[in-house]
């Protein structure tokens, strides 16, 4: 069932009101609004939402020297204003050798919409090879704005453009960065297996409705949830965090998207989403400190002043490399520094 959810959240903070903040544990950013980098240079939702008219509503191609707009169903998936049409059946080769092959137009509209609502869409702006527009000048906004702990990050810039570079000598540009798509599954990442009792998720899957819950399993990894949580594979309110193609029934090929590890909404709070548990150490009303637009609590400017915990951008990894976590060790004790 195809669902529409056009949800931007746009909560303009006051700089004023700062001390209103409720950061459950830590310090983050306060005082910008919530938009961030996607803001657009000052566009708004409309960088990416484009009320009327799809692309064209928007102005121009996201490709350099883009032939002329030849997309008819630009904008019929969540109103996105960007012009997809050099993305639509492009395959990239990411790390460690994954490879994602986007949908073409006719598919990417029809079975494989995750796919297009959840890699494409995000590479319009982020892509860096065949794609790159205007909107992307490379460098991470935070930097640019001095808003970085600055005892975590140094002064050169932080790339936004993926695939602008040697890519480790991968002829897509991709080969440094985080695999996405249909290969970079829950089974490749031994989240889940078909072991009933050792598999770190359990995942409820038909081929009607698919995904319809994801939980912890494996009594290693409920300790996890309990000292950190699983909040990007909770997703959202509306959707799990990872997604499995069409008609597919085998819990395996769950697979991750950017939107898995980042909420394009929110650039620097996280809130637990409504009507989920995204674990037990995550308070359901609480609000974290994150960065980067990271879909869950990561806070480099909390430090790890304590070496008997853990600290929150390390946890955030550990959500699909569990067996590198503390719990896959045998070690429950060590909480999460926020």
């Amino acid at each position: 069932m195809k669902k529409l959810f056009f949800v931007v959240f746009v909560v303009v903070i006051a700089a004023g009101m700062a001390a209103a903040q409720t950061y459950t544990q830590g310090s983050g950013l306060v005082g910008y609004d919530i938009l961030g980098a996607h803001q657009n240079g000052g566009r708004g939702c409309a960088g990416c939402h484009a009320p009327h008219s799809g692309a064209a509503g928007g102005g121009g191609n996201v490709a350099t020297n883009a032939v002329a707009f030849n997309d008819p169903l630009s904008g019929s998936e969540a109103l996105f204003g960007q012009d997809v049409t050099p993305l639509l059946g492009y395959s990239i080769t990411l790390g460690n050798g994954f490879v994602e092959a986007l949908p073409g137009e006719a598919a990417a509209y029809t079975t494989q919409v995750d796919e297009l609502r959840q890699i494409t869409m995000c590479l319009a702006c982020h892509d860096g090879v065949v794609a790159k527009g205007q909107m992307m000048n490379g460098d991470s906004w935070e930097r640019r704005m001095g808003l970085l702990p600055s005892t975590a990050y140094g002064t050169r810039p932080i790339p936004t453009l993926l695939g602008n570079d040697s890519g480790n000598g991968n002829t897509s540009g991709y080969g440094n960065d985080h695999p996405v798509g249909t290969q970079a599954t829950l089974g490749a990442a031994r989240l889940w297996t078909n072991n009933a009792t050792t598999s770190p998720l359990t995942v409820t899957v038909d081929a009607t409705n698919g995904i319809t819950n994801i939980a912890p399993n494996s009594a290693a990894y409920v300790s996890f949830v309990a000292n950190y949580g699983y909040p990007s594979v909770a997703g959202s309110p509306w959707g799990w965090g990872v997604s499995i193609p069409h008609g597919d029934t085998n819990p395996g090929d769950a697979f991750l998207t950017c939107t898995t590890c980042h909420n394009q909404h929110a650039m620097y709070v996280y809130v637990a989403p409504r009507g989920k548990q995204a674990g037990a150490a995550i308070v359901g009303n609480g609000t974290y400190p994150t960065y980067f637009f990271i879909n869950a609590p990561y806070n480099p400017g909390a430090g790890n002043g304590n070496p008997q915990m853990a600290a929150s951008t390390t946890q955030f990894c550990r959500q699909c490399h569990f067996g590198e976590s503390n719990e896959a060790f045998g070690i429950t004790t060590v909480k999460t520094q926020f």
